[in-house]
């Protein structure tokens, strides 16, 4: 008696050669490349995810540390809190400030340095990497720099240079502190404008430049005219790189003026430490995260976005 089997054709997905043998051939292959990514991927999820899923449970307890009643379920209260909470406006007002003073002067000084590291002149390379090394001192370090260094009033480099001229300097600190914390962001924010701003400069080709000098145009006309509007996507991708890390900015508060005087100076990210870490105010600070989380990545999607532009023209 003969028993009828499967064809082997059938057993290892069609016959060699055929759409059904092909498409496993691919998935396999798929599945073989993404194999060794499989590890970080876990790894990932571990440490953003999962942390992120119970800032979400926080953010739904009314839970202070201070207290020993424990968390208790409360829903969407702690979003109405933040939203509702003058001192959150106030620290939204504050960052926007910040962020958008910082941004367009860095712009605007790493255009500058950008403009005369792209001329040839002796010692150029030594010039350059003098003016890249703000953008690698650690914030908190360059932070303590200035505030000890410069902005102290009683042997501060500003104050001394100005005691030269017969000028008695003020506690900046105190009298300017927003200024003072803007002058030190753009001080460590403006070499990473320039890299950006110098490499669009160095894509920029010389036919069209020498055409406009054999014209006639000066170097104004031609920087307004052809320079400058070849550097506008260059222009835009470092004004919202610029603006995702310079919301960020924790470190450069707390070390130069602790949110002070007042909450003069409290932007979101140190808005957040007060209230987790000296409120103990759990559930309103997961809430306030959760937010500020949105925020960035709204600024992050905009800035691949803005990537997509860059690269796509570049080819």
């Amino acid at each position: 008696m003969t028993i009828a089997t499967e064809p082997e054709t059938l057993r290892s997905g069609g016959a060699p050669g055929s759409p059904v043998a092909r498409r496993g051939s691919r998935r396999d292959d798929r599945w073989r490349r993404r194999a060794p990514l499989l590890p970080a991927l876990v790894f990932a999820v571990v440490v953003t995810q999962l942390p992120f899923l119970l800032t979400i449970w926080y953010s739904l307890q009314s839970w202070n540390l201070l207290r020993d009643d424990g968390p208790t379920f409360v829903g969407l209260q702690n979003f109405a809190l933040v939203w509702t909470s003058a001192p959150f406006r106030d620290a939204i007002l504050i960052t926007v400030l910040f962020t958008v003073s910082a941004v367009v002067l860095s712009v605007i000084v790493g255009m500058l340095l950008a403009l005369l590291v792209h001329r040839k002149f002796f010692g150029r390379g030594v010039v350059r990497t003098l003016l890249i090394t703000p953008f690698l001192v650690m914030p908190a370090a360059a932070a303590l720099i200035w505030k000890t260094s410069f902005f102290n009033p009683t042997f501060g480099l500003i104050n001394w240079f100005l005691g030269l001229f017969g000028v008695q300097g003020p506690d900046w600190l105190s009298t300017f502190p927003g200024a003072s914390i803007v002058l030190v962001m753009v001080w460590q924010w403006s070499p990473f404008m320039m890299l950006i701003l110098l490499a669009g400069l160095q894509s920029q080709p010389e036919e069209p430049l020498e055409a406009a000098r054999v014209d006639g145009a000066n170097g104004f006309q031609i920087f307004r005219l052809l320079t400058l509007p070849h550097l506008r996507r260059y222009i835009e991708l470092g004004t919202v790189l610029g603006a995702i890390f310079i919301v960020q900015t924790y470190d450069t508060v707390y070390m130069m003026t602790n949110g002070g005087p007042g909450r003069s100076t409290t932007n979101l990210p140190f808005f957040l430490y007060q209230t987790a870490f000296r409120d103990f105010e759990i559930g309103h600070a997961a809430a306030l995260g959760i937010v500020v989380v949105v925020c960035t990545i709204i600024l992050s999607t905009f800035a691949l976005r803005m990537f997509a532009k860059v690269f796509k023209e570049a080819r």
